[in-house]
This record gives structure tokens, sequence and C-alpha cells, in this order.
């Protein structure tokens, strides 16, 4: 009666452990798995003016690229002299909105592309936060 009272505990034991490392196995695939982009997918992108531009400059950026297909939210800051906007990269590309703002407003404005390191450092906002502390610790261990 014991010896088969244990098997069947190892029994129900192996499988859950089977169960629970599939399901594990089945949660990475199919988070790591690319995904190309949906109606619902929301770029984030950043134009830098090599030129002053005061608030009726930033006003006339906003409006016009509020105006543009895709885009869907817009700051625009003055002091910084860079516009920040979210697009849907199946309606619009970022490079062909600053080609047109350029010729149609006539600024002298760069698309800011952050560089390997800069990608690779992770989200600039929380590189202060208890979390990227935590997280940064962990990592140097293991490098």
């Amino acid at each position: 009666m014991t010896k088969h009272k244990f098997k069947k505990m190892l029994w129900i034991s192996l499988s859950t452990i089977l169960l629970l490392a599939s399901v594990l196995a089945i949660h990475i695939y199919m988070v790591m798995k690319p995904k190309a982009p949906t109606a619902n997918t929301k770029i984030m992108a950043r134009f830098d003016f090599k030129q002053p531009i005061d608030k009726t400059d930033a006003n006339t950026v906003t409006a016009w690229l509020y105006n543009q297909k895709g885009v869907d939210h817009v700051l625009c800051n003055e002091k910084s002299g860079t516009a920040v906007f979210t697009f849907y990269p199946i309606k619009a590309n970022a490079d062909d909105i600053l080609n047109s703002m350029r010729s149609t407003l006539h600024y002298n404005a760069v698309r800011y592309m952050p560089s390997k390191e800069e990608l690779q450092s992770g989200c600039p906002v929380a590189a202060g936060s208890f979390t990227s502390k935590i997280y940064n610790s962990v990592t140097n261990l293991f490098n």
C-alpha cells in the first residue's frame, strides 16, 4: 500500500512539474517571438531643431504635426528646440514626416536617433529609479 501511494505521489509530482515547465516554455515563446506592427502599435520620434524657435514656432509645428496622417500625440518644447510625437507606423513614417515638415514649414530639423549605447541602457526616464538600480546591481553581478 505504501509503495503504491509513493508511486502515485511521484507520478502526480512529475506530471505537475512537466505541466508547469510546458506552460513556462509556451509563455516565453509567446513573449519573445517577433511581432509585426499592428494597427494599435505606436512609435515615438523626436525632431531636434537646428535653429532657435519661439512659442509661435512651437505652436505652428505642433498644429502641423497633429494634421499629419498617423500622428497621435505631439509635444513641442521651444526651450529645448525639440518636438516629440507618437505615430502609427502602419500609417506614417517619421522620416517622411520630417522631410515634409522641412519642405512645408522650412524649419531646419533633424531626426534624433539614439546610439547603440543609449538603446542598451534602457529607458532614459527610469534611469535613476530604484528598480533600475536593483536591475543594474544584479546584472553587474553576472557580468
